[in-house]
């Protein structure tokens, strides 16, 4: 399957790494629930989720082992059986382990990579720019989205980084994280790169660039995914009135698990994000791995919350509740 950034359209669904009841455990030797993880991918893609991608942050590509990452990767390729195109995570902590797991993906069926730059110390804009183009050139013609999180990776990519990421032809997409560079990131090179808005954000970003504002990224798709493509046909169709409805729908679920300070949500994301999921109730994601494990209770709390509003609209958008 070859993937241009034309072909970006849609939510970008990225997904959690269901878990054994026991992968809390430093002891627990193979933690992934590949059941769990077939019928997940089979509700998000049935759903009509237009694309996949895994192990980011909540999906804990930093606390599974490599064994665990690769089985996991295989199992989501075989279960996507090229319906959606499937980008795999590959991020580590240095360039030659992430070319390693970048072929690795690709021999188990993954279409393209999400691929953050190691984390360790930050990169300057020289260091991000090689990274990457080290990557594209280790792996020609494979399609590549950008992991840009400016907490996770120490830093934010610039315009002028970005803009020679851009001539780059496997970088088709950026995964972002909003705020007030969103707007001038998709001015700078959203023609050539598909800048990615939080599901939150992309009406509003839509509205603005409705020609380059074609796909978001959805973190939630494993507790909604019916909604999330309502929202997904909306935005694309320019239906802009039904968009606006599902954009509060999504916001509202969303304000819980956030608790009026996003920094802190940043520092606990991966245990609040199992929270989520629980909440949801549509996958057994089981626990987070270690060390990941624990959060404060009022942000469980509050990611729970999230999930249970994701539970109404879910049943809404079914068409399964009043």
């Amino acid at each position: 399957m070859t993937i241009t950034r034309t072909d970006v359209r849609g939510v970008v669904g990225i997904v959690p790494t269901p878990a054994t009841s026991d992968a809390g455990d430093w002891r627990c030797v193979n933690s992934v629930d590949l059941g769990e993880t077939e019928k997940m991918i089979d509700t998000v893609v049935g759903a009509g989720i237009e694309l996949v991608m895994s192990t980011g942050t909540f999906g804990e590509c930093a606390s599974l082992t490599h064994e665990e990452w690769l089985v996991f990767s295989r199992c989501v390729a075989e279960t996507v059986r090229g319906r959606v195109p499937f980008f795999a995570g590959v991020t580590t902590l240095n360039t030659r382990d992430t070319i390693t797991r970048g072929r690795e993906a690709i021999a188990a069926g993954a279409d393209g990579l999400f691929v953050g730059r190691p984390m360790w110390l930050p990169l300057d804009e020289d260091g991000i720019v090689r990274f990457y183009r080290d990557v594209a050139e280790a792996l020609p013609g494979i399609p590549v989205v950008i992991y840009d999180n400016p907490a996770a990776f120490k830093g934010k990519i610039s315009v002028a980084a970005y803009q020679q990421l851009a001539d780059l032809p496997e970088i088709v997409a950026t995964k972002h994280a909003g705020g007030p560079s969103l707007e001038t990131d998709i001015e700078a090179f959203g023609d050539k790169v598909a800048v990615l808005p939080l599901d939150s954000d992309w009406v509003r970003a839509a509205k603005r660039f409705p020609e380059r504002v074609t796909a978001c990224w959805s973190g939630n798709v494993a507790c909604a995914p019916t909604p999330l493509a309502a929202l997904s046909r909306a935005v694309l169709s320019q239906d802009w009135a039904s968009a606006d409805h599902i954009s509060e729908q999504v916001n509202w679920a969303l304000a819980p698990q956030f608790g009026g300070d996003m920094s802190r949500f940043m520092d606990y994301s991966i245990p609040v994000g199992r929270g989520r999921f629980r909440g949801a109730g549509l996958i057994d994601c089981g626990p987070s791995r270690p060390p990941y494990t624990a959060a404060p209770p009022d942000m469980v709390a509050g990611g729970e919350e999230t999930g249970r509003r994701w539970a109404q609209l879910e049943q809404k958008y079914r068409g399964v509740d009043d």
